[in-house]
């Protein structure tokens, strides 16, 4: 079978994975421009394409049959070629309603705002109302098209308790970006964000830390993928096929960010996961020192520690946008907000806590270069280590034993 994914841009996509996870037929990626897509469809040329931005609704004239659920739509993200007639489904649907089923959210009777306007808003707004939601506003900069601004939202639907972000907002490669002040809709319970590349959008992590029930569009987009296969190839695939490939996608995609005292272990431990899962590594000082071109006790010397510090933030920043790699931070990585921000983009942060009489001085550490200044450390960075933790390994045994207790965690 032929089969892809048009859209005009697909670096960030996980579709082909997912896709080719159920072993039925190869997928690829077809980046297309605005000018080349009528000629792609009237060619036919494929069995079976699902379709991404901006060409939900573009699609639609050229095709002879829409489902049900993609006419009341009014957006396709599926098209099969049935003996030479493009029928168009939508399988974003039952991919949406499958996530907020996943994350317990109740949207009966409650206020749901959709950030976006666009196919995938026009489908946010189809679920919601299918699961009873009380009010649904669709909101954009402009209000065009029967839009509400986001300035009128916040004023008259501050009370809003379900968030939608359907926009490009945060996604790869732009993943600072985001959609929707949270700070100006107080009363929000849940929050989902078709953006799934980061793994943890800023949307995501924001409203985690004000302690909303939050979650990317991995899940959704591992369902529809499920539900187009259906389409594709006339197989019925269970709910557990779902799950298998959303765990696998998430395993393969999430980096394993080691953090920890000067000492315990996280360049050594780092090197043996990355042979034994074939991952790469990064580590952050040694990034550092290629970097400035010099040695980190150098960087100290004549830099001062607030100027290693900002060289640590932009190596951070710049692995914290990847995902797939195993990554050992500096002892003071954590010290700074911004850098575990960025660390939990793609990444689940896990803390290598070493006792601390094992725990020892070496020369090129600066702030770890004896007994004393050891101690100190260690009594000052535990609690941040540990709050910054997704989670907490006890270092003990050898490093390969610590190293299969870890991937036994993290499965």
């Amino acid at each position: 079978m032929r089969c892809g994914l048009i859209g005009e841009k697909l670096g960030h996509s996980f579709s082909k994975e997912i896709h080719e996870m159920l072993g039925r037929y190869s997928y690829e990626l077809i980046e297309l421009p605005p000018e080349a897509l009528e000629d792609f469809l009237r060619r036919r040329d494929f069995d079976g394409v699902n379709v991404t931005i901006p060409y939900k609704r573009s699609v639609i004239p050229y095709l002879d049959e829409l489902s049900p659920r993609a006419r009341a739509i009014g957006a396709v993200n599926t098209i099969c070629n049935r003996g030479g007639r493009l029928y168009g489904d939508n399988t974003d649907f039952a991919g949406l309603e499958a996530l907020l089923r996943r994350m317990g959210l109740e949207v009966e009777g409650k206020t749901v705002l959709i950030a976006g306007t666009g196919g995938t808003s026009r489908t946010a707004a189809a679920v919601a109302r299918a699961l009873g939601a009380g009010q649904i506003f669709c909101l954009s900069r402009s209000g065009r098209g029967g839009a509400m601004t986001y300035e009128t939202a916040y004023a008259a639907q501050s009370g809003a308790e379900i968030l939608i972000n359907t926009t490009p907002a945060g996604m790869f490669p732009d993943t600072e970006g985001i959609a929707v002040d949270l700070d100006r809709l107080p009363r929000l319970e849940g929050v989902a964000d078709v953006v799934y590349n980061p793994l943890t959008t800023r949307l995501v992590r924001e409203a985690r830390a004000r302690g909303i029930r939050a979650e990317n569009g991995l899940y959704m987009l591992c369902a529809q993928a499920v539900y187009a296969a259906e389409q594709f190839t006339g197989a019925s695939f269970g709910p557990e096929e779902t799950e298998r490939i959303y765990r696998a996608v998430q395993f393969e995609k999430r980096s394993i960010v080691l953090t920890g005292m000067p000492g315990s272990g996280k360049s050594t431990l780092g090197a043996l996961l990355a042979e034994k899962t074939g991952r790469e590594m990064l580590d952050t000082d040694a990034e550092i020192v290629r970097r400035a071109g010099m040695p980190i006790t150098e960087i100290f010397r004549t830099r001062g520690e607030a100027a290693f510090r900002d060289l640590e933030t932009a190596v951070l920043r710049d692995a914290g946008r990847r995902g797939g790699i195993i990554l050992a931070t500096g002892g003071g990585a954590v010290l700074r907000a911004e850098n575990v921000d960025a660390m939990k983009q793609n990444g689940t942060v896990v803390f290598l806590d070493r006792p601390l009489d094992a725990l020892l001085p070496t020369e090129d550490r600066p702030l770890a270069d004896s007994g004393a200044k050891i101690r100190a450390l260690y009594a000052a960075r535990y609690p941040v280590y540990t709050a910054a933790a997704d989670l907490r390994l006890e270092v003990a045994g050898t490093q390969e034993q610590t190293m299969t207790r870890l991937l036994e965690m993290l499965q």
